[in-house]
């Protein structure tokens, strides 16, 4: 393996993407990400659970990130606005990674497994912002249909964004999914 090097997680990161480009999902396995890193499996496994883990390891990231938007939102706010601010500070957050965001994308349509695990995270996401709603004293069953109504901008959002390939402005789209949303009110 030779001498230590910096950041072992963005390298197996960058080298699992690469891997999944090259081979596929299914023909990587945490060894090769491990090796074209330059660490040993070991190593790897310190840092994900498996080679599924890696494609969502910001997914922790992106709840504090929401968390902290909808807290931070000005006092009064009605609670789809809070939530919307929360997660458009995700989509944001997102929007800084286009073309690795439609590559994580293909890989995780491409296979049912990850689709699954990519609806817990968004279940995970609507679980901290009804909870985050709640903490700022919205009341249920607001805190929860403004959490589930966000959230689905969010996707929506991102599904659009990722089908254009990442080129246009996610912050625009986000916007545009938000007033498609209120206009069904």
């Amino acid at each position: 393996m030779g001498r230590w090097q910096p950041d072992a997680r963005g390298r197996m990161f960058r080298a699992a993407m690469e891997l999944f480009a090259e081979r596929g999902f299914d023909e990587t396995t945490a060894g090769d990400i491990a090796e074209r890193a330059g660490v040993t499996e070991r190593t790897f496994f310190r840092h994900f659970s498996d080679k599924r883990e890696v494609l969502f390891d910001g997914a922790a990231r992106l709840e504090q990130t929401v968390r902290e938007a909808i807290l931070a939102a000005p006092e009064g706010c009605a609670a789809l606005d809070a939530a919307l601010a929360g997660l458009r500070a995700a989509a944001d957050q997102l929007g800084e990674r286009g073309e690795l965001a439609v590559h994580r994308s293909r890989i995780i349509a491409a296979h049912p497994s990850l689709q699954e695990r990519e609806l817990l995270k968004l279940a995970a996401l609507t679980d901290t912002t009804s909870a985050a709603l709640r903490e700022r004293g919205v009341a249920e069953p607001e805190a929860s249909l403004a959490a589930h109504s966000a959230v689905t901008v969010f996707h929506v959002t991102f599904v659009r964004w990722v089908s254009e390939q990442a080129t246009g402005d996610i912050d625009a789209c986000f916007t545009e999914t938000a007033a498609a949303l209120r206009a069904l009110a």
